[in-house]
């Protein structure tokens, strides 16, 4: 038995966690790490460890508190396949730089190399995916390599850091003492490129205002609205990144996502300028690098990115910059203003309407209508209220037609992951009991996260899952299609009863095959004190927001 007053490596653990102010973190028990979660035990008060049921789960729930606070979620699995398990959140915060700390058991020192039970070579199994594996061999060094650790993960880009510990190294004596909270040092936008950026902006005739990546502060997202709105400039936001930008604001027009609304490909097919902050001109918000022409970015592209890796690493850039997102939105909203009316203001009021129509509820041949179902949801959420959502085509009905006005209340993986949903819900509502969350979820992305209902039921996590079942792989249904039409194959799901499933792990629900229906369950949803389910039947003919899987077939055939 580990004493109380022996301080320990592993008690040195848990107090680098207090120091880097983590008050939630997530895990599965492990016997490689027996005696952190002994450390933890006396910190309860302080540190809530929320006990959960898959790995993955564990790590999406650690990688949604730092999507919603910029500091890094804290996640610890065990050796092996617990770390596995949770590899796909390490591939998430990589992909939508996020910060997070994976703490991962590892066999005994001395056994490392040999094969022992459930080794893995950590440095090689994230080494790509990670922006570091800090590999603990002495006890005197976990201190400043766990202070490292939640330095890296939010410094310039942010993103995930794995940090192995060795079974026998976590009850040997710890004399170091535990440095100081690891703030995130910004980059600020010289003032030579601001004076540049204006310069290209007023002899614009139509420029656009793209917003993305992550390393926003309030202040920064604050600085970012006012620079646009009193410029006037049309602004679009990266894939998932809608938050930025409030979605009712006269600026905003749309979504850089897999399939662009009307006003959204036509301001980046007619922009002469694009002022992109953040966001790193990646594969979907580019359409597969297809929306822009190289032959045009280098004198029409003004770069600003949070690491010199993304300037011109696919398309040439006219001024290339590197700044933390919100030390440029800072600079840029301190700018004089431009003359008013601009030049450019009617193009972004027409952009603005063709944007408003494009979020209009469109007709649907099922009963349930997607869009109607989540413009009821965002007339009765509140502003603040954080929905989550993981990957399938009921996201595209999500994204399209539910507006996002605040910042941090949205929550969904640019990495394109399935489960995600359920997790980051429960970690949202966790993070802020005094707000309303929903987590959205297909029916096939629900039943990869399913078991940690028993969590928010334990936990009394307030957030309501709605379940979207079609009873099929929707994205993948829709390409066979487009692609294979006649010849389906191994996206049909047979699926259990899901209220039933809900309500056998302690959260009541309902199932709903009407619109109307729809509204009512929810307003009930909302008012209860603990988590809830609604399942929403729809049909797979209306396969995505003006698509009908009849006619896809039809086409391809």
């Amino acid at each position: 038995m580990t004493s109380v007053h022996r301080r320990t490596a592993a008690r040195a653990l848990v107090e680098g966690l207090l120091a880097q102010r983590v008050s939630i973190a997530f895990s599965v028990a492990g016997e490689s790490y027996l005696a952190v979660l002994d450390a933890l035990y006396d910190v309860s008060d302080h540190l809530r460890l929320v006990t959960c049921r898959h790995e993955a789960n564990a790590a999406n729930m650690a990688e949604a508190v730092g999507k919603l606070t910029g500091r890094p979620g804290v996640c610890l699995v065990t050796r092996g396949p617990g770390a596995t398990h949770a590899s796909i959140a390490i591939h998430t915060a990589d992909q939508d730089a996020t910060p997070l700390v994976m703490f991962v058991g590892q066999v005994a020192r001395s056994d490392l190399g040999r094969g022992a039970f459930q080794e893995i070579d950590y440095s090689a199994m994230f080494g790509h995916i990670a922006k570091a594996v800090i590999e603990i061999r002495d006890p005197d060094e976990l201190p400043m390599r766990v202070a490292r650790a939640f330095e890296l993960a939010v410094s310039d880009r942010p993103g995930p850091v794995v940090v192995t510990l060795p079974e026998d190294l976590l009850e040997l004596e710890c004399a170091s003492p535990t440095p100081a909270y690891a703030a995130r040092v910004e980059i600020e936008l010289p003032q030579m490129h601001c004076g540049a950026l204006e310069a290209r902006l007023r002899a614009a005739q139509r420029p656009v205002l793209w917003v993305g990546g992550s390393g926003w502060s309030e202040d920064g997202v604050n600085a970012l609205r006012q620079f646009a709105a009193a410029w006037r400039l049309p602004v679009v936001s990266g894939f998932r990144r809608k938050d930025l930008v409030s979605n009712d604001s006269a600026e905003y027009v749309g979504e850089l996502g897999f399939v662009l609304g009307a006003a959204a490909a036509r301001a980046l097919r007619e922009a002469d300028l694009l002022l992109v902050i953040g966001a790193a001109l990646g594969d979907v918000e580019t359409g597969g690098y297809t929306r822009l022409d190289p032959a045009l970015t280098g004198q029409t592209v003004l770069h600003v990115a949070m690491r010199a890796l993304d300037l011109g690493r696919v398309f040439p850039v006219s001024i290339g910059v590197v700044a933390s997102p919100s030390a440029a939105a800072r600079a840029l909203s301190t700018l004089p203003l431009p003359a008013i009316p601009t030049v450019w203001e009617a193009w972004t009021r027409e952009l603005r309407q063709r944007y408003e129509a494009d979020v209009m509820a469109i007709a649907v041949s099922g009963v349930v209508n997607l869009s109607a179902v989540f413009r009821e949801l965002r007339r009765q959420l509140p502003d603040d209220a954080i929905v989550t959502n993981g990957a399938g085509n009921y996201a595209a009905w999500l994204h399209r037609f539910f507006s996002v006005r605040a910042f941090r209340t949205q929550l969904a993986p640019q990495s394109g992951a399935m489960g995600y949903g359920v997790p980051a819900g429960i970690a949202a509502a966790l993070l802020h009991p005094d707000r309303r969350v929903v987590a959205v979820a297909g029916d096939g992305c629900f039943m990869m996260a399913a078991q940690d209902l028993v969590t928010a039921a334990r936990e009394g996590a307030r957030v309501v899952f709605l379940v979207i079942n079609n009873g099929t792989y929707g994205t993948i249904r829709m390409h066979q299609a487009m692609r294979f039409p006649g010849r389906t194959i191994g996206t049909t799901l047979v699926n259990p009863d899901f209220v039933a499933l809900s309500e056998a792990s302690g959260v009541p629900a309902v199932r709903v095959e009407t619109d109307e229906r729809f509204a009512h369950a929810l307003a009930e949803a909302l008012s209860a004190a603990g988590p809830r389910l609604i399942e929403i039947v729809t049909s797979a003919e209306d396969i995505a927001p003006g698509r009908r899987l009849s006619t896809l077939e039809a086409r391809s055939a």
